[in-house]
């Protein structure tokens, strides 16, 4: 089995999929009995990278496999394909987002007690429902309260293949003062204004007077206030 059919299997097989696809799944697309290694569909992965590189798409590896994606460059023109309105996000939602991202296992007392205000419940629901955050275990305090930690949808969403790609806090705390206090080891570190994960354009648009999370009814904001403006990055193909 030569290696131009290989990439050819791998390259039509992530276009039909429309998102991530496990290398061992990669594999399995062959007869068993002619079935490449795994180091020879890792080459042609590789290959395939190589091949993208300048073209407005590329191969990305993420928590839950490869995929073929639109370039995060090129995200903007792209998204005028889907007309519909792109999803504002609280800021309270993103900084809530952040602080389970890089604090967890956290609980929502800790949420609260860094933010300095009450998490709206709408928030930790709509976390849940999306699939970027879940309950990991319980703390072993009275009351046993529920820790959050984030799921491999939220690595898949960003595009991150792990934790370890988020962005430094020291970087984050370079790029602008976002005032979201992400506290580790005894430290105080600011998290972005205008913050990029790695997949994502992040714009957050802030408004000085609001220090509550009372008006957090959805974490969809249609104008005003404190919200953000999440727009996914590079997209599969087929999303």
């Amino acid at each position: 089995m030569n290696e131009c059919y290989i990439r050819n299997v791998i390259e039509a097989a992530l276009l039909a999929a429309g998102g991530a696809v496990p290398l061992a799944e990669l594999i399995r697309l062959f007869d068993e009995g002619a079935r490449p290694g795994t180091q020879a569909v890792r080459a042609a992965l590789e290959s395939l990278a190589a091949e993208y590189a300048g073209r407005g798409i590329e191969l990305k590896e993420t928590a839950s496999g490869f995929r073929i994606q639109v370039r995060r460059e090129l995200a903007g023109e792209i998204s005028r394909l889907w007309p519909e309105r792109t999803p504002r996000y609280s800021r309270a939602l993103l900084e809530t987002l952040a602080l389970v991202a890089y604090r967890q296992p956290i609980t929502r007392a800790e949420i609260e007690a860094v933010r300095g205000v009450a998490v709206n419940p709408n928030i930790i629901r709509t976390m849940i429902e999306r699939n970027w955050v879940r309950v990991v275990g319980h703390r072993d305090v009275p009351g046993h309260p529920e820790l959050l930690g984030t799921t491999r949808e939220f690595l898949d969403y960003f595009g991150l293949k792990s934790l370890d790609e988020l962005p430094p806090l020291a970087q984050l705390q370079a790029i602008g003062d976002f005032p979201l206090q992400l506290a580790l080891a005894g430290e105080a570190a600011a998290a972005p204004r205008s913050a990029e994960l790695p997949g994502t354009d992040l714009e957050v648009a802030q408004d000085p007077g609001a220090a509550e999370d009372a008006g957090d009814e959805d974490e969809l904001s249609a104008e005003g206030g404190a919200s953000a403006e999440l727009v996914a990055g590079p997209r599969s193909l087929e999303d």
